[in-house]
């Protein structure tokens, strides 16, 4: 069984329905046979091709590299976390539907996890409760809303519901820090920021004492291998020991906090693999492709099919772990 927890969609949005959300700065989507260009306005954002909207060729990809169910998530380009609520609430609500859409081509194959207004933690938890009633497996949200973290409160609020409510949460990086400035080229902001940005989220949940508050049962995925955490996890442990100010809000060890969390598999690299299961376990482990952008696998599985992982991890996190993070059926 083969489980792709984390890929991107991205529907056939008109520049005109865009409009409704921002004039200037809403993605909408235009395409030319089996290619296309996220637009923002009139700029070119990114290249795309067609299995990031028609459902149909994302099931012969999935045929051809047999994996048996994928989960979908928005764009991140399409959060739209900074717009006025009145805007925001009925964009997501289209996104989720057409998400939907998308998935009832095959809907035992294609899974969908809604995006929610997450600058309105009241908006954003009644959003989530309806888009699971509706079909959705769970939610992707960003790993910040501007200033606020994942410790901010409003955001504790929400995680707090989705514990409550059962929604499985998968925390996608976004908006990356570091500006223009000195990431202008070489796809920096994706090389370097990107990384980083998902362990500031982690470590915001930990250093800040966050997951003291929230609940156990919360169902939390970090996109990307985590980002760089576990690579400098012996830093972050290091420094609590040696500072106070590193643990005046974290009580205990960071290290100890490994069990409230799990990571997809997207690291490309069998070595940063081997170290993501000894730092976190199998059991914190989910196969993620990023599918179907460029920076994603490309032969969906095989970094941790062809590793020198036992075999009983690999059928975790090749499908086992997700089946049970998000209630999955067996077939």
């Amino acid at each position: 069984m083969k489980i792709d927890i984390h890929s991107h969609f991205f529907p056939k949005i008109s520049q005109q329905e865009a409009a409704r959300l921002d004039v200037e700065r809403a993605p909408w989507l235009a395409t030319h046979g089996r290619e296309g260009q996220i637009m923002l306005n009139d700029k070119p954002f990114r290249p795309v091709y067609d299995a990031l909207w028609d459902a149909e060729r994302r099931l012969e990809q999935l045929d051809e590299q047999q994996i048996d169910i994928q989960i979908m998530c928005a764009t991140p380009v399409m959060f739209a976390y900074d717009v006025a609520l009145d805007r925001a609430l009925p964009w997501v609500q289209l996104m989720n539907d057409r998400a939907l859409e998308m998935a009832s081509a095959n809907s035992r194959r294609l899974k969908v996890l809604a995006q929610v207004p997450l600058q309105d933690s009241e908006a954003a938890c009644r959003e989530a409760s309806r888009a699971k009633e509706c079909g959705h497996i769970g939610v992707q949200i960003g790993n910040h809303v501007g200033a606020k973290d994942l410790d901010h409160e409003s955001l504790i609020v929400f995680l707090t519901h989705c514990a409550h409510e059962g929604i499985p949460v998968l925390v996608h990086p976004w908006d990356m820090m570091g500006g223009a400035e000195r990431m202008k080229k070489w796809m920096l902001p994706w090389l370097v920021a990107m990384p980083a940005e998902t362990q500031l989220a982690i470590l915001s949940l930990i250093l800040s004492g966050a997951f003291e508050r929230l609940p156990r049962s919360l169902k939390l995925c970090f996109a990307h291998g985590g980002g760089s955490f576990a690579y400098l996890m012996g830093r972050v442990d290091n420094a609590w020991e040696q500072r106070d100010i590193v643990r005046e809000d974290c009580p205990h060890k960071p290290s100890s906090y490994l069990d409230r969390f799990s990571v997809d598999s997207a690291v490309f690299d069998p070595r940063a693999l081997e170290l993501l299961v000894d730092t976190l376990g199998a059991e914190r482990v989910m196969l993620g492709s990023d599918a179907p952008f460029p920076l994603g696998e490309q032969q969906i599985g095989h970094l941790v099919s062809s590793s020198a992982l036992p075999e009983k991890s690999k059928r975790q996190i090749l499908g086992e772990n997700a089946q049970s993070f998000f209630c999955l059926p067996n077939r």
